[in-house]
């Protein structure tokens, strides 16, 4: 098994070793497991502008690691009232259930986080900020469901993808499940002290659990560089020592209910994939995907500091390579070691925003429209050649480029909702070389 490869199969592992022993021991721990997780109605507050679903069969399922800020959770985190999202990903199976592919969302990730209910009857307004803000908008009062939406909401718009189910694990639960295993050991190779993790550790191999071990995959900032693409690796790292330890432990009765406890009490889900069944059918497809068939990726993404030298703190997601991806899974084609290692590779040399020169033709017949969205697009870092107006007023927003600028065009389309790159279109004709031409339209609905 590879490193990543185990942690799904132990998630499927899991919620069948539950079937199994439920069964031998009686019904009434059965019905307790079960009603240990919590259902949120996510449906009713999406609302119905949401992705078509292009390959029916198929699956998407939005997994968050919640850290609420909520009681024994209250001392993380510097006048956090609301409830946080530390990891983001989507994953996919197929219609045929034969691989599978799961993304990470570094949740630095600078993207427009759409209008949301805030779970006590107002709204917050589309605005851009980082992904796991959506999370903390929604659940502003504590409403799970209304975090899950939101979230969705962003994911869904960002990448395309039609999200089908929804599951939430809060970090008080993790620790749980951590001290029902004695503990796991890690191996850091040099000492960390992180105020904001509450961890003091030093180096060399030894077992952590209880605050110490949700400390050590929530620091950030006192190891490596300092990012949140490490912590990623870390957490993946820790929930493979996780894995490991989990096929060997639970063999005890006392282990297993107590890690089964923790596991299903930090559990939140939609509706339909709420209780042990419907969890212990979803385990049973991932348990049949073969190892070298799951494939584990983080976005493409680049820091965004590269657009906008002010902003040391986040990524911006890097296309066409996100969006090759998320158009691949899109359509149900496998995303496997190959195409992870061709997107890795053509990820070296990114496109940044900076780097593309834009003409912006107003096509609405409203005076200073061009200059208005030529704004936008400085400050998302793009750079602005020039502003005019069309040759005749256009409802649709276009984008034109000459030869050799089409990788440039499509990462200004990544920031334009339903705008597509055409390649010597009528309005680009005249333009300088090497410079894209955006015309704007009546329908145009900003960067996001």
């Amino acid at each position: 098994m590879t490193k990543r490869g185990r942690i799904l199969l132990w998630v499927a592992a899991s919620f069948s070793v539950l079937i199994l022993a439920v069964a031998g021991i009686g019904a009434w721990i059965y019905t307790d497991l079960d009603n240990n997780i919590h259902a949120a109605d996510v449906d009713s507050k999406l609302g119905g502008d949401r992705p078509e679903n292009l390959s029916p069969g198929s699956k998407n399922i939005l997994v968050v690691g919640s850290d609420s800020r909520d009681g024994a959770n209250s001392k993380y985190g510097k006048d956090l009232t609301t409830m946080q999202s530390d990891t983001l990903m989507v994953v996919h199976i197929p219609a045929d259930r034969k691989w599978a592919t799961v993304v990470s969302f570094p949740r630095d990730s600078w993207v427009q986080i759409p209008t949301c209910d805030k779970g006590n009857g107002s709204k917050a307004a589309a605005h851009h900020f980082k992904i796991n803000e959506a999370f903390s908008i929604g659940g502003s009062t504590g409403d799970v469901e209304s975090a899950a939406a939101c979230t969705i909401k962003t994911v869904e718009a960002r990448t395309g993808l039609r999200m089908d189910h929804f599951m939430s694990v809060d970090f008080q639960g993790f620790k749980g499940m951590v001290n029902a295993l004695g503990g796991i050991e890690v191996c850091p190779e040099q000492a960390i002290h992180d105020k904001k993790a509450h961890l003091d550790m030093e180096a060399g191999c030894q077992t952590v659990k209880d605050e110490k071990a949700l400390g050590y995959v929530r620091t950030r900032y006192s190891v490596g560089d300092g990012s949140d693409l490490g912590r990623i690796g870390r957490q993946q790292e820790f929930m493979d020592a996780l894995a490991s330890k989990a096929q060997s432990k639970l063999t005890s009765p006392k282990s297993l209910y107590d890690f089964l406890q923790s596991a299903t009490k930090s559990l939140t889900t939609d509706k339909p994939l709420a209780g042990i069944k419907p969890l212990y059918g979803l385990a049973s497809e991932l348990k049949g995907i073969p190892e070298d068939r799951l494939t584990f990726l983080t976005v493409p993404n680049y820091p965004r500091e590269a657009d906008v030298p002010t902003d040391k703190a986040n990524v911006m997601w890097q296309f066409p390579q996100a969006a090759d991806l998320f158009t691949s899974l899109a359509r149900d084609k496998e995303v496997g070691k190959d195409k992870k290692k061709q997107l890795e590779k053509s990820a070296k040399e990114p496109v940044y925003a900076s780097t593309v020169s834009v003409r912006v033709l107003n096509g609405t017949g409203k005076p200073g429209r061009a200059a208005e969205v030529a704004e936008q697009l400085r400050d998302a870092g793009f750079k602005v050649e020039s502003t005019g107006n069309a040759p005749g007023d256009s409802r649709t927003t276009k984008i034109g480029y000459p030869e050799g600028a089409k990788s440039r065009a499509e990462v200004l389309a990544s920031r334009l909702p339903g705008v597509r790159a055409t390649a010597q279109a009528a309005d680009s004709a005249d333009a300088a070389p090497g410079v894209v031409t955006l015309t704007v339209g009546k329908e145009f609905e900003g960067l996001r």
